[in-house]
C-alpha cells in the first residue's frame, strides 16, 4: 500500500500526533492504517514512560452535566501553564469529565484500589472456583482474570473509551501525552447523580 495524504491527515485526526510521525508510521506500516495507529499507541506508551517522573504542577478543572441530573469533574495536571492553558489539552479534560459522568469510575488507576478489597475479591473467587472443583493453580487463574475484570469496571484508566471501544482511557490518555510532548496526570475526578450519594 502506498502512504496517501489523505491517510497521513486521518492518521493525525485520530491520534493528534504530528504529520511527520503520522506519515513515518504509515511508512513503516507499509501504509496499514490500523498498523500505524498502533505504532503510534506504543510510541504514546513509551514517552509516558520517560515523561512519567515530570512534576505535572499546572493544570485545568474540567466540568461536565448530562441534562443537569448527572455531572463530573476533573482535575488534569500538566508540566507547564502553557500546555495547561492549551485548547487541545483542555478540551482532554473535557473528553475525560465526559468518560466519568458517564461510567462512574470510583478510582482513577488500579493502584488506588484498597487493598482490602482486592483481596477479599481475589479469595471469594478462588473459594468459589475450589468449589466448583477447580484446581489450585486454575482458581488462581480464574480470580486474577476476575481482578482485571473489577479494574475495568472501578478504575477510569483501565475502563474502555467511550467514543472508541478499541482503546482505554489510558491509551487515550498516552497518545496525548505523546502528542503534547508533556507529563500530563489525571488527578482527580468525582461524579454527581441526582439522587445519589
Amino acid at each position: 500500500m502506498t502512504v496517501t495524504t489523505e491517510s497521513i491527515v486521518k492518521l493525525r485526526k485520530q491520534t493528534g500526533a504530528g504529520m511527520l510521525d503520522c506519515k513515518k508510521a504509515l511508512e513503516e506500516a507499509k501504509g496499514d492504517f490500523d498498523k500505524a495507529l498502533e505504532l503510534l499507541r506504543q510510541k504514546g506508551a513509551k514517552i509516558s514512560a520517560k515523561r512519567a517522573d515530570k512534576e505535572a504542577s499546572e493544570g485545568f478543572i474540567a466540568t461536565y452535566s448530562h441534562g443537569g441530573r448527572i455531572g463530573a469533574m476533573v482535575e488534569l495536571n500538566s508540566e507547564t501553564d502553557f500546555v495547561a492553558k492549551n485548547s487541545d489539552f483542555q478540551a482532554f479534560a473535557n473528553e475525560i469529565a465526559m468518560q466519568v459522568a458517564a461510567t462512574a469510575p470510583e478510582y482513577i488507576s488500579p493502584e488506588d484500589v484498597p487493598v482490602e478489597l482486592v483481596e477479599k475479591e481475589k479469595d471469594l473467587e478462588i473459594k468459589k472456583a475450589l468449589d466448583e472443583g477447580k484446581p489450585n493453580d486454575i482458581a488462581e487463574k480464574i480470580a486474577e482474570g476476575k481482578i482485571e475484570k473489577l479494574y475495568q469496571e472501578l478504575c477510569l484508566l483501565k475502563q474502555t473509551y467511550i467514543k472508541d471501544d478499541k482503546i482505554t482511557v489510558e491509551d487515550l490518555l498516552n497518545e496525548k501525552i505523546a502528542s503534547i510532548g508533556e507529563n500530563i496526570k489525571i488527578s482527580r475526578i468525582a461524579r454527581f447523580e441526582i439522587g445519589r450519594k
